[in-house]
């Protein structure tokens, strides 16, 4: 019985520590010392909550530049449904939807002859990917352009200061944010 009682002080003990008393201490260092990381990377504008520097958004009108496709239901962009596709390159259905989206790609800029960059293709392996590679907003600067009534160049600058460099400068690619460029976008006369 004593042993009994030990091994229960003991869970009990270790419950709390691990359970309240840890997880307390290092959300509160994480809000102190990286408040917003700690509270979702979001992005604000007028006490308003645009998104999150994290996750991609749904942009579809014309006039914005377009993120990666989401694999995530029952909506795009849900974060509480993160994944991929799990659709391999051999398989119809992939197949089928990147020829869907080169279709629509072509579509809202019919005057582009450029190849089409796999990234705004295909889903990342989250399906929540924020970021482009400069290469997928190069290929929709003439379409936005277009739509907003903006010199290409004005939109090529606005690309180059919204790049992200790589990490460390060896981690990744240079990318651009989506949401961002979009934002930057919009305040642009």
């Amino acid at each position: 019985m004593r042993e009994i009682r030990s091994s229960l002080l003991v869970f009990l003990m270790l419950t709390v520590v691990t359970g309240i008393v840890y997880p307390f201490i290092v959300t509160g260092i994480a809000k102190t010392v990286f408040s917003s990381q700690a509270n979702g990377s979001l992005i604000r504008a007028d006490d308003k909550v645009l998104g999150s520097m994290l996750i991609g958004q749904n942009f579809s009108d014309p006039k914005y530049f377009w993120g990666r496709p989401s694999a995530t239901s029952p909506q795009p962009y849900n974060a509480a449904a993160s994944s991929g596709s799990n659709q391999g390159p051999t398989n119809p259905a992939l197949t089928d939807a990147v020829k869907a989206r080169i279709e629509a790609l072509r579509a809202a800029d019919p005057k582009s002859a450029a190849q089409v960059p796999v990234d705004l293709v295909t889903a990342s392996g989250s399906g929540l990917d924020p970021h482009i590679s400069i290469a997928a907003a190069q290929y929709q600067i003439a379409r936005v352009a277009g739509a907003r009534g903006l010199s290409e160049d004005k939109l090529r600058e606005l690309v180059a200061m919204h790049t992200e460099q790589r990490q460390l400068g060896v981690l990744g690619e240079p990318r651009v944010n989506v949401l961002q460029l979009n934002m930057a976008l919009d305040k642009t006369k």
